[in-house]
């Protein structure tokens, strides 16, 4: 495919011009599916983090920290 910008002596024939349409395409279609497959990955990070800190606060209040924080807060304005 000849350098963007650069023009021949000779003009392109139907075949060069279908042949470098094609190239493009599949070119194009690379990149888009590159691009798909960074921005799945972007989402799976995201969304694990997300499960994380959920995950997080259920073992959180699973194990009692709810109940046990407030008690510890009670005891200690009743010990002042």
């Amino acid at each position: 495919m000849a350098a963007t910008g650069q023009r021949s002596s000779r003009p392109r024939t139907v075949e060069q011009v279908r042949r470098e349409i094609d190239e493009e395409r599949r070119e194009l279609a690379s990149a888009v599916a590159e691009l798909r497959r960074e921005m799945r990955f972007g989402k799976t990070a995201r969304s694990q983090v997300a499960i994380a800190a959920v995950a997080l606060a259920a073992g959180f209040v699973l194990a009692g920290g709810i109940g046990a924080t407030v008690r510890l807060l009670f005891r200690r304005g009743r010990e002042r």
